[in-house]
């Protein structure tokens, strides 16, 4: 039998959807989100994932009140 692989995710965040409210920052239970220090086009600084991490709870996209800001991807690997 071939042992299971642990799930991996990404949380991809749409920078320019992103109204820099921080509502994900604090739902992430594995702090993965952080705001950053560039400015989007409506000029407000916007969450970024740190690369690794993320176990795809989902809190951080249930959180957001923008539609389409955050996803969260299974990362496949491909045999």
């Amino acid at each position: 039998m071939e042992a299971r692989k642990a799930k991996v995710f990404r949380c991809d965040i749409a920078s320019e959807e992103c109204k820099g409210c921080e509502r994900c920052v604090a739902a992430c239970p594995k702090g993965v989100l952080s705001m950053g220090t560039k400015l989007n086009q409506m000029g407000v600084t916007f969450a970024t994932y740190q690369g690794s991490g993320c176990i795809g709870c989902g809190g951080c996209f249930y959180s957001c009140p923008e539609p389409g800001a955050i996803t969260i991807v299974e990362i496949v690997e491909e045999n």
